[in-house]
């Protein structure tokens, strides 16, 4: 990691520009092993002393931390204290948002069949495990399709991403499988075979 240390009208000695490097090292390769650069800065207001540290650790993620006291050290150890608890922040929620899609469901497998209307004959459509069904429509196209694991929020979301008129998920909150589609009036409908229980 490139670190930086500056001072704005004072001098530092060469053993606060040691001290800065070797803290910094320890506590970003602690908590996120990917920093990049540090920049850190003195200054001297009044009777004491401020330290200011912007740490750019990578893919959009930079810390400042900034401290104060009677001097240069103890100033930042405070600064240096600010951006290791925002390192564990950052840390902890990047290891539940791991555990969190470790512990989620898996998709469920699925067909999708796409029917084209037949308006003469009554063909039959065959579908795995149900025998001949009699109907008035002929698969056109088969694909895999997978089944989420979603809260309703979630599906809408998914939905509108991928401009679907309609959506088959596993609700997160029931384990049943609901139904989201889009209405001609443009609001969303929802169908749950869990609220008639």
């Amino acid at each position: 990691m490139q670190i930086t240390v500056a001072g704005k009208q004072m001098e530092l000695s060469d053993a606060l520009r040691v001290r800065v490097s070797e803290q910094l090292d320890l506590i970003s390769h602690k908590y996120f092993d990917g920093a990049l650069e540090a920049s850190v800065t003195f200054s001297r207001a009044r009777s004491f002393f401020t330290c200011d540290i912007n740490l750019h650790a990578g893919r959009g993620l930079t810390l400042r931390g900034e401290g104060e006291a009677a001097d240069a050290h103890s100033a930042f150890d405070d600064a240096a204290e600010h951006i290791a608890k925002r390192l564990r922040r950052y840390r902890r929620r990047v290891n539940d948002h791991a555990r969190d899609l470790a512990t989620r469901a898996r998709p469920e497998a699925a067909r999708q069949y796409v029917l084209s209307q037949d308006e003469g004959a009554q063909p039959a459509v065959s579908v795995e495990n149900r025998g001949d069904v009699p109907a008035f429509a002929t698969v056109i196209a088969e694909s895999q399709a997978e089944i989420n694991t979603l809260s309703v929020g979630e599906a809408v979301m998914r939905m509108d991403l991928a401009d679907q008129q309609v959506l088959m998920f596993r609700n997160s909150a029931t384990a049943e499988f609901n139904v989201i589609y889009r209405r001609p009036d443009g609001n969303i409908g929802w169908i749950d075979p869990a609220a008639q229980r």
